[in-house]
C-alpha cells in the first residue's frame, strides 16, 4: 500500500514525516526542508505523493511520485 508522506511542524519546533494514517512519525528533522527531502525520497521509493503543510498546518504544497495519469486529468 502507498502511502502519501505528510510533512507537519511538531509542537517542539521541529518537523516530522508522517505517514498517512500512522500516529508515530517517520522521521524527525531540525527544518521544514531536510522533511520534505527525506519524505521526497520515501514518497519515490513508495510511488506514493508528499503533502507539505506549513506552520499553521494548512497544506500549502503536493508533489506526486505515483503513477499519475498522462494527460492529467482536469
Amino acid at each position: 500500500m502507498n502511502k502519501n508522506q505528510h510533512v507537519t511542524k511538531r509542537p517542539d519546533g521541529n518537523w516530522q514525516i508522517l505517514g498517512a494514517g500512522n500516529s508515530k512519525a517517520t522521521a524527525i528533522t531540525k527544518t521544514q526542508y531536510e522533511a520534505i527531502e527525506r519524505a521526497r525520497e520515501i514518497a519515490i521509493n513508495q510511488k506514493s505523493e508528499v503533502v507539505i503543510h506549513g506552520k499553521d498546518g494548512k497544506i500549502r504544497d503536493k508533489n506526486s511520485y505515483g503513477k499519475d495519469p498522462f494527460p492529467p486529468r482536469g
